[in-house]
């Protein structure tokens, strides 16, 4: 069965607001990734290949409306503890990231996906959402200016509205809340457009200016195929390969589990996710993951895999037009990641606060993800919670056998991670 215009039309202006709404990470990535010494000029040709890549099998694959791109948490993971923090080459970070990756494809493409799923409680799915909804919002505010780092009286202040860029960001939230609500098609896109010119008209700053250009792609071979074994059965390799596969795992799962409107697509967008996840470390880049920005898309009124495929033609075609995207500034960009973040926040009305023993270990993932940045703790100190508080109460028969193993098994991440950094 064909599709209509119109729903074509909405899937292609959904496809070009996820974009937009990640397009940040093709610079913000490569700048990450230096610290652990992969040339910026050349790692942008990996984030690029590996998102349109990775949007591409979850297009022709799963047909979901989810974006695969070097995900901004893992590959803090992979520089700062792995390279940074345990003294690895980024060769052999790139080696954990394949081998991890490998072990994510087994899980993806056995029952043991489905089983992982199935045991996992509603209250917890329900406050990954929420978690990841508000992490977007923090990250949203971030950009917009709007929060900053408080120093030493306290964790965030707020922006000062002296800030050209923190006005813009008003404005531009301001338009976007509007044509949200009024439903107008493509209203994210215009959004961001809009934002853009004004901040072009009033000489607003956009990123970073890069010098990255098409001329270097032919030094790109230097960071391919550069995964170094050579450490794999050495102590600080397996631990960080454990450490790492939990993140893909379950950083994935609950970012699917929380974006997707429909659960079916779940499956094959968590085998999607693998193979890109995969394929990212021979291309010279942490691993991909889905994007939480996805929701923005989907949030737009996109239901299929025509959101990632139109995400995917964009990266391609972002390599000519680099330069122009330092016109797009963040304060374009925040105003849908703070409304996309909000609207999955909305599950909070479902959670059972009446039951503390599913309430509290949900409150623990939704302010841990936004708190430390990363989704991972959030999930481990939820996922260890769980368990212990229904165990304690006598109601050890709403808990799913998995669930202790998965309790234990991110209780071990803690530990280990704090031994690892």
């Amino acid at each position: 069965m064909g599709i209509s215009k119109t729903r074509l039309k909405t899937e292609i202006l959904a496809g070009i607001t996820s974009f937009f709404a990640i397009s940040y990470i093709i610079i913000v990535n490569p700048m990450i990734l230096s610290d652990a010494g992969i040339p910026a000029g050349l790692s942008v040709f990996a984030t690029v290949f590996s998102s349109a890549i990775g949007c591409l099998i979850m297009a022709l694959w799963a047909k979901a409306p989810v974006i695969l791109t070097p995900g901004m948490g893992v590959n803090a993971f992979f520089t700062y503890t792995v390279v940074v923090g345990m003294h690895l080459s980024w060769q052999q970070a790139v080696a954990i990231s394949i081998f991890s990756s490998l072990i994510y494809m087994v899980i993806a493409f056995t029952r043991a996906s489905e089983f992982l799923a199935n045991a996992i409680p509603a209250v917890l799915k329900k406050g990954i959402t929420v978690g990841i909804g508000l992490f977007l919002v923090t990250l949203g505010l971030e950009k917009a200016e709007l929060i900053q780092s408080g120093g030493k009286r306290a964790l965030l202040a707020a922006g000062s509205l002296s800030n050209p860029a923190t006005l813009l960001a008003l404005f531009g939230l301001l338009l976007s809340l509007i044509l949200f609500l009024r439903r107008v098609p493509g209203g994210f896109v215009i959004g961001i457009i809009v934002t853009s010119l004004v901040g072009v008209l009033f000489h607003i700053g956009g990123t970073q200016a890069t010098s990255i250009s098409l001329s270097q792609l032919p030094k790109y071979s230097e960071i391919l195929f550069k995964g170094d074994f050579s450490q794999m059965f050495s102590i600080k390799f397996l631990l960080a390969v454990f450490s790492m596969t939990m993140i893909l795992v379950f950083e994935s799962m609950g970012i699917l589990e929380g974006i997707l409107q429909d659960p079916s697509q779940f499956r094959k967008a968590f085998q999607a996710s693998s193979v890109t996840t995969f394929i990212s470390g021979f291309l010279g880049t942490s691993p991909t993951v889905a994007a939480a920005e996805s929701a923005s898309g989907i949030e737009s009124g996109g239901r299929t895999g025509i959101v990632s495929l139109v995400s995917g033609i964009l990266f391609l075609l972002s390599l000519f037009f680099i330069p122009l995207l330092s016109y797009v500034p963040q304060a374009a960009i925040a105003p849908v990641i703070i409304i996309t973040g909000a609207v999955m926040m909305e599950q909070l009305a479902t959670i059972n606060f009446a039951d503390f023993t599913d309430w509290f270990p949900a409150f623990l993932i939704i302010v841990l993800i936004p708190l430390t940045g990363s989704i991972s703790t959030g999930l481990a100190f939820g996922f260890v919670t769980y368990p212990i508080l229904k165990l304690a109460m006598g109601k050890q028969s709403e808990v799913h056998p998995i669930m202790y193993v998965l309790g234990l098994l991110f209780l071990a991440q803690l530990g280990f991670n704090s031994i690892l950094v």
